[in-house]
Order: C-alpha cells, then structure tokens, then sequence
C-alpha cells in the first residue's frame, strides 16, 4: 500500500493514536475499491464481514422505512469508517450503505483483520480499545436522541 493510504488510515477514528508500524500493518491486509454515485456497496440484511474506511468521497448509510422511503441517517466523508459493527458481532448488516458521491473505499475484512489482532497482541489491544471508545460514544448520541424524542413527544 502507498504512503498516502497509511497516513489516512491513520487519521480514521477506528485507527487512532496507532504507531506507524501498526497502519503498515493493517494497511497490507486491505484493499481498494472504487464506487461511483448510486452505486450500494451493501443492503440492509446483508451478511457482513468487512470494515469500510473512506479514502475519498462520501457514504451514505441509511435505512428504508415503510411507506416513507429512504431515510438518511449519516452522510459519511473521507477520514470515516462504516460497517464496523460487523467486525465485532455475527448479525446482518443493520442498514444500507450507498454512495452519495463517487468514492474510494479501502476494504479491511474479518478475517484478515482477526488474523492480525491474534499475532499482533499489542495492536489488538490498541484497535479494540478504540472501538470501546467509538461504540461508547455512539450509544451515548442515541441516547441523546431517544432523550429528546421523548421530552418533545416525538417518540
């Protein structure tokens, strides 16, 4: 992998504070791929089992409601990571992610990155850990939300 796809990877949320040892590493197990506007890169349901982290362009991650259409429930830019929840657990994937504008996605799969985290204990440590932080800080903003829907009534 190039220079400039480490010093990305280094400025994700998921990848932070990690030594520049550990991005070299990860970054060999990734790959590249590229999506042009309307394209899905994956549905609601679908199975999941790789990590996406935006290069270039922007994600955006939303979910069919019945009888409403499509609601939006992030716009995601370069610097950001999706699809990481299915890292962790077995489950589908919770909502659809399509492209709002032509991007460059690297690919990090389970897989691959289990096979690391288990010969690489203190880069495990370091990656877990900032998913703690991630998920912690996303079950905190909905918290928020279900806080404020329930004050406004809008629950």
């Amino acid at each position: 992998m190039s220079a400039d796809v480490v010093e990305a990877l280094g400025k994700i949320q998921l990848f932070n504070g990690i030594h520049p040892k550990g991005l070299e590493r990860i970054a060999s197990i990734c790959s590249e791929e590229t999506y042009r506007l309307g394209d899905v890169v994956f549905r609601e349901g679908d199975v999941g089992d790789k990590l996406y982290l935006i290069l270039d362009g922007k994600i955006r991650i939303s979910r069919e409601v019945s009888g409403m259409g499509e609601e939006a429930l992030a716009v995601l830019g370069a610097g950001q990571a999706f699809g990481e929840m299915s890292l962790i657990d077995d489950f589908p994937r919770s909502a659809d992610a399509r492209v709002h504008e032509r991007c460059r996605l690297l690919v990090l799969t389970k897989e691959a990155l289990e096979d690391l985290l288990f010969l690489d204990k203190d880069l495990a440590y370091e990656i877990l850990w900032n998913f703690v932080r991630i998920l912690s800080s996303r079950l905190r903003e909905t918290n928020d939300k279900m806080t404020f829907l329930s004050v406004t009534g809008k629950f």
